[in-house]
């Protein structure tokens, strides 16, 4: 599980895309990955699940592809590559970058509920996967990324969504500002 996570909390992906992402989705030359299929629970039963197109056009996306993200990939490549010849036919061969050892792709159920209980064993406080996608627009937008580029960033159709969910993290930044402008203006 632990790609989904990082690849969550590194692009703000939605639990659907993390699932979603193929290895022929990941450029390693060109440095770059594309959002562009999710995996989603169809149905009641998990074993429903099926795979689509991203929620709207603007969710399917390209995402550049630094260093220690390709570095990471690679590993996990490698390592997947060493389990399925390890495993041979028993191995599920698929382009799922996040799967099982056995190669069988995660249900999206599956990830959160495991999430909560890894939470829970590791005493960290209980929070929703989807707050990771919360997380990375967090943080990038107090690095002073602007509302426009998160939105980009995150795939949401139209900007208000962006605004409207971290719009109020803004406020702060816009205190420092108005500082800013008084100590550079005296009137």
């Amino acid at each position: 599980m632990y790609p989904v996570v990082v690849l969550t909390a590194f692009y703000g992906f939605r639990r659907s895309e993390a699932l979603g992402l193929k290895w022929s989705h990941i450029d390693f030359n060109a440095k770059s990955l594309t959002v562009q299929d999710t995996v989603v629970r169809c149905g009641k039963t998990a074993a429903m699940d099926k795979e689509k197109c991203t929620k709207n056009d603007a969710s399917h996306r390209m995402l550049p592809l630094k260093a220690p993200m390709k570095k990471f990939l690679l590993k996990l490549q490698k390592k997947q590559a060493k389990q399925k010849k390890l495993l041979g036919s028993c191995y599920n061969d698929n382009d799922y970058v996040c799967k099982w050892e056995n190669g069988e792709p995660f249900k999206p159920t599956y990830i959160t509920d495991r999430f909560i209980k890894v939470l829970s064993r590791s005493s960290l406080p209980r929070i929703r996967f989807h707050d990771l996608r919360h997380s990375a627009a967090s943080i990038l937008l107090k690095m002073g990324h602007s509302i426009k580029e998160i939105q980009e960033w995150l795939g949401h159709s139209i900007y208000a969504t962006t605004a409207d969910i971290y719009g109020h993290l803004e406020d702060k930044a816009k205190k420092n500002m108005a500082s800013s402008m008084g100590n550079k203006l005296d009137f």
